[in-house]
């Protein structure tokens, strides 16, 4: 068992808002569990509790598809708490904040779908951008939803080989 910074109910909750504060896009409940559950004095029951309290007391905010936003209020309140939090704590949650949103932005950067055409075949779109801009939208028609999910997997673990040979195919002469 290790040290628990964290002592009460009030820490968790600032702990909650020091997150959702600095993620740059809503986040699901299993993630903001993960990122929370970093220290040994939060046991699962009370981070559920504080998060509801959350929610109830509008720091918090869930959006349509059930992910949290933290709200005006709850990023005044974070700003003026942080600093009663454990410089340890933070530190730990600064590294799985880090690391949420490097994978948000991959998710911004590299997206795919499969969707059904009225003919009953499917249409896989890749998109790639950078920072800045889009650097490749390409829809493609296949014959199954399997086949399409297929494609939309492997752009998503190499999307910059796909681009490069397609650059590379369309600039031989």
């Amino acid at each position: 068992m290790g040290i628990a910074f964290i002592q009460d109910k009030l820490e968790i909750k600032f702990l909650i808002l020091y997150i959702a504060a600095r993620l740059t896009e809503p986040v699901d409940g299993a993630a903001l569990q993960d990122m929370t559950m970093c220290d040994d004095g939060i046991d699962y029951f009370d981070y559920a509790e504080c998060l509801n309290d959350l929610v109830r007391t509008e720091h918090l905010r869930v959006t349509e598809d059930g992910r949290y936003v933290i709200t005006d209020k709850g990023r005044k309140n974070s700003n003026i708490c942080e600093s009663s939090l454990p410089y340890s704590v933070r530190q730990l949650s600064d590294r799985h904040i880090a690391a949420y949103n490097k994978e948000a932005l991959r998710r911004q950067q590299v997206q795919s779908h499969v969707t059904q055409r009225e003919n009953g075949t499917y249409t896989v779109t890749l998109k790639l951008r950078d920072d800045v801009d889009s650097l490749m939208e390409l829809e493609l028609m296949v014959a199954d939803k399997e086949s399409g999910q297929a494609l939309a997997e492997r752009f998503q673990r190499e999307p910059e080989k796909v681009y490069g040979q397609i650059i590379g195919l369309l600039c031989r002469k």
